[in-house]
C-alpha cells in the first residue's frame, strides 16, 4: 500500500513523503492515527503544501524544545538497584523508570516512549537517547549501582574486576610464551 505521510513518523519518514508500508500497518495505525493519507493522484498534488507546512511546524517545533535539549544532555541519572554477585540486577531499569526519573529532574513530562534504550539487567554505566523530536535526539548518562553503596564504590568494583582480570591474562600469555634457557 503507498500512503504519503502528514507527520513526521519515526523510523519511516517525514511529512510529504510517500512510502510503500503494509496494508495493515497504514490500515490499521497510520491512517487512523492521522499520519498519513493514501497516496492518490489528488493527494500527490498536495506534497508541496504538505512539506512545507512540515518545515514551519519542525523549525517551531525546534526551537521550542531546544533549551529542554540542551538541559537533557548534561543529565546524569543514577539508579540504586538490588544485584547478585555477577552484577546481573533481580529486576531491571525500564523505559518507564528512566523517563519518570528524567521528568523529575528536569520538570518537563518525558514519555517512555521517547527512550531509546533497551531495559537495563547489569549494573554500570549506560547511555541513552531521548528523542524530543525528529531532529533534537539528546543522549542522557545512566549509572546503576548496588542499592547500600555510593556511586564513587560502585565504580572501583569495576575497575578491581577489570584489572584482576588482566592479571589473568597476562599470566596466561607469560606461561603460553616459550622461554630462551
Amino acid at each position: 500500500m503507498k500512503v504519503m505521510l502528514v507527520k513526521d513518523v519515526y523510523k519511516l519518514g517525514r511529512a510529504g513523503d510517500i512510502k510503500k508500508v503494509a496494508d495493515g500497518y497504514g490500515r490499521n495505525f497510520l491512517i487512523p492515527q492521522g499520519f498519513a493519507v493514501l497516496a492518490t493522484e489528488g493527494a500527490l498534488k498536495q506534497v508541496q503544501k504538505i512539506k512545507s507546512q512540515a518545515e514551519v511546524r519542525r523549525s517551531s517545533q525546534n526551537e521550542e524544545l531546544k533549551g529542554l535539549a540542551d538541559a537533557i544532555k548534561d543529565v546524569t541519572l543514577t539508579f540504586p538497584a538490588k544485584a547478585g554477585d555477577t552484577g546481573k540486577l533481580y529486576g531491571s531499569i525500564t523505559t518507564q523508570d528512566i523517563a519518570t526519573a528524567l521528568s523529575q529532574k528536569v520538570r518537563f513530562e518525558v514519555k517512555r516512549q521517547q527512550i531509546d534504550t533497551q531495559p537495563i539487567r547489569t549494573l554500570g554505566e549506560f547511555s541513552a537517547h531521548v528523542r524530543l523530536t525528529m531532529d533534537l535526539v539528546p543522549e542522557i548518562k545512566i549509572i546503576v549501582h548496588r542499592e547500600g553503596e555510593t556511586v564513587e564504590h560502585a565504580e572501583p568494583e569495576k575497575s578491581k574486576k577489570d584489572s584482576g582480570r588482566k592479571e589473568k591474562e597476562e599470566a596466561a600469555v607469560e606461561e603460553a610464551t616459550p622461554t630462551a634457557e
